[in-house]
Formats: structure tokens, C-alpha cells, sequence
């Protein structure tokens, strides 16, 4: 507990709740932001200190789907820890909680999807969710309908189903948010994260954006331990040297605009993390090489306390792709990742472009504020 006199200094600008979530308080008037701004908050990561007054949207991963098809915390302590965040409010009473469901190898997606009985179980079921734990929305992150690249089950019907399943969940928080008398701002939200090429493939975006609130476009993991060489992971435009393939932001926004999705629904993802490759061949900076391994996935904090301007490693530009990257040619390590100057350059392209706004993943990669404080800057 901290001292009397502590507390006394500090009573101004900072909240703390019983079960110890650090609110920190700017003191400003507040307005309703004409951009979102949506942080993922990961159960097994919660930041000491968040700031609301930075958010307008903080979606809790993750919520799974259990054998009977419904969304549910698997863990009770994860819904403790959700139901923590309540105390954000506060100091933000604009501030949105969603539940994410879903996220990288979750399995279930594709059976809740795939009768008419299914899609109402779990949409009652997220219902339940909302209810339980006060939460104002639901965002699914199903990676992927119609792909089995993450080790889940899949099936061809999974995209006419995806559409199904999204109309499904609509009417359902529609009829609760009329329930509660909850409207306008105050509806119960639905939104998706959503990926690029591919994905567009196994999906009706075209059909299914007229049921979501907005979509987190996640514009990031361009390049990862699945693909042949190195890249920007969050590159914004194509590299110098990249392949035709290649895939970058502007060009998933721009399919996403062409499939008829309003650019205020896009809210563009950015990068709190950075992927390691060693081995690289050193042509162009080890930028679009072959690699011989993935060597790993960095915080921005860590890079930004450890790793730029030291062991070896320098920082460089790409002027093409609006993207930093590390390179230390004696270890032939290559490291892809977002920082406050390609963070302000997509906030501007999101102003620009009347895009819906930045998400990113996720809040406590991040270094006391740093990257936070870029996007708030810019965007409010």
C-alpha cells in the first residue's frame, strides 16, 4: 500500500482501484474523438498503469469457444482481470470494453459457424458474455475462416458461414441493446480482425462488412516465420526491393476499399512489436533476404532498450516502405518493426485516407506511452 504521503502528491493525476489497476488521469476535458483508437490488451499482459483518457477502445484477449460452441473465459481469473479494467472507467467514461474472442490457433470458429442452431448458441452465448461481465461489445479474431494455416479445423463452407454467423450475432446484440435502452453510441458494438489477400478468398467482405461497427485490419505480420525472406512485417507502402507478392498497409486498405467496406470502418493496425531474422543474406541490408532462421519476436520496449544504436545494431530507413528496420551486418540479423516515426506517417495516412482510426497490438509492448502518445497526438 502505498504512504499517506504519496498518495497526497500524487491524488491529482492518479486513481487506483481495490484490486490494484493503476489509472492514470490527464486531467483534461474530455470529448467524444473523432478517430478510434483501439488497444488489445492481452489477459496474460495487462500494463500496470493504462492511461483511458488515451483510448476510446480497449479489446480484452481473449475469450475462446468451448466445446458446446459458446464464448466463454475459459480461465476464471481472465474474467477477474477483464472485469479490473471496469475501474478504467472512471477516469474515461467514453471508454468501450469489448471482448475479443478468438485470436491465433483458437479452435471452434468453424462449428459455432455451421447451422443456424450453432450460430444462435454462440451468439446467445456472447450475449451472456456482455451481461456477465459488463462489456460494451464483441470483436471475434477467427484466423481463419476457410484456412487451416493455424493448425484448426476449416471448412470450404466457413465463408458463406463467417457472414452467417456475423448477421447472426447482429440481430442478437441489436435485440439486447434495445433490451438495455442502449443506443447510439451506446449500442453494443461488433467488429472483426481482419487480414488481407487470402483472406478476402474465403470470406464475403463485400456482404459481411454491413454487419460490423468497424474492422481492426491487422496490417501487420506482412513478413513472419512463415514466409521465405525477411520484409517490414508493418511496412505502410511496397519496399525498393520487395517481390510483386509482397504485401504492405496501403494495399490491404485499398482491397478493402475496393470490396465496398467505408473507409470510417477501416481502422488501420499497427505494429507494438518487432520479428527477428538471422542468417540473412547480406544484400540491402539484409531488407527482402533469405534468412536461415526466424529468430524471434521483440517488444518495442526491449528494441527501443536494447536493441537500437546497440549490440550491433543500427538503425535504418526505408524511404519507400515508410518503415525503420535494425541490421547488424556481423551477426546478419534483421529486425522488422514499428516506431514513432512510421506510427505518426500511418496516422497521418489514416487522417488522409478518412480511415476509421489505429488499433494496435498490443498495449504493453509498448515503452511508457511511447508509441501511445504518437497515435493520440496525431489523431485527437
Amino acid at each position: 500500500m502505498w504512504l499517506r504521503v504519496a498518495l497526497a502528491l500524487i491524488s491529482a493525476l492518479v486513481c487506483i482501484d481495490v484490486h490494484g489497476v493503476l489509472v492514470a488521469d490527464s486531467g483534461s476535458s474530455r470529448r467524444d474523438p473523432q478517430h478510434r483508437v483501439v488497444a488489445y490488451v492481452a489477459s496474460w499482459s495487462v500494463p500496470p498503469a493504462i492511461h483511458p483518457e488515451h483510448l476510446t477502445h480497449i479489446n480484452f484477449a481473449f475469450a475462446h469457444i468451448d466445446k458446446a460452441g459458446r464464448a466463454v473465459f475459459e480461465q476464471p481469473a481472465v474474467g477477474q482481470t477483464f472485469l479490473r479494467l471496469q475501474a478504467l472507467k472512471k477516469a474515461n467514461p467514453r471508454l468501450k470494453l469489448i471482448v475479443c474472442v478468438g485470436g491465433w490457433q483458437a479452435e471452434g470458429f468453424s462449428d459455432a459457424a455451421l447451422t443456424d442452431s450453432s450460430r444462435l448458441t454462440f451468439a446467445h452465448s456472447a450475449v451472456t458474455l456482455l451481461r456477465d461481465y459488463s462489456a460494451d461489445g464483441i470483436d471475434l479474431d477467427w484466423e481463419y475462416p476457410g484456412q487451416g494455416v493455424a493448425g484448426i479445423k476449416y471448412r470450404t463452407e466457413d465463408k458463406r458461414n463467417f457472414t452467417l454467423l456475423l448477421k447472426t450475432l447482429r440481430e442478437q446484440l441489436d435485440a439486447e441493446s434495445a433490451a438495455q435502452r442502449r443506443s447510439g453510441s451506446a449500442r453494443y458494438t461488433l467488429t472483426i480482425a481482419a487480414a488481407d489477400r487470402e483472406y478476402f478468398d474465403h470470406t464475403e467482405m463485400d456482404r459481411l462488412h454491413v454487419y460490423l461497427d468497424w474492422v481492426n485490419l491487422m496490417s501487420y505480420d506482412f513478413f513472419n516465420s512463415l514466409t521465405p525472406t525477411t520484409g517490414h512485417h508493418a511496412g505502410l507502402y511496397r519496399s525498393e526491393h520487395a517481390a510483386p507478392a509482397d504485401r504492405n498497409a496501403d494495399a490491404a486498405v485499398k482491397q478493402y476499399l475496393a470490396a465496398g467496406v467505408p473507409a470510417d470502418k477501416i481502422v488501420l493496425g499497427v505494429a507494438f512489436y518487432g520479428r527477428g531474422f538471422a542468417g540473412v543474406t547480406p544484400l540491402d541490408n539484409g531488407v527482402n533476404q533469405p534468412y536461415q532462421r526466424f529468430e524471434g519476436e521483440h517488444s518495442y520496449a526491449e528494441l527501443a532498450g536494447k536493441f537500437v544504436g546497440q549490440q550491433g545494431f543500427i538503425r535504418y530507413w526505408d524511404a519507400s516502405a515508410q518503415a525503420p528496420y535494425l541490421w547488424n551486418s556481423a551477426a546478419r540479423t534483421f529486425i522488422t518493426y514499428d516506431d514513432p516515426q512510421s506510427i505518426a506517417i500511418k496516422a497521418r495516412y489514416v487522417l488522409e485516407h478518412q480511415l476509421g482510426g489505429v488499433m494496435f497490438w498490443e498495449l504493453s509492448q509498448d515503452r511508457d506511452g511511447e508509441l501511445l502518445d504518437v497515435i493520440t497526438g496525431r489523431l485527437h
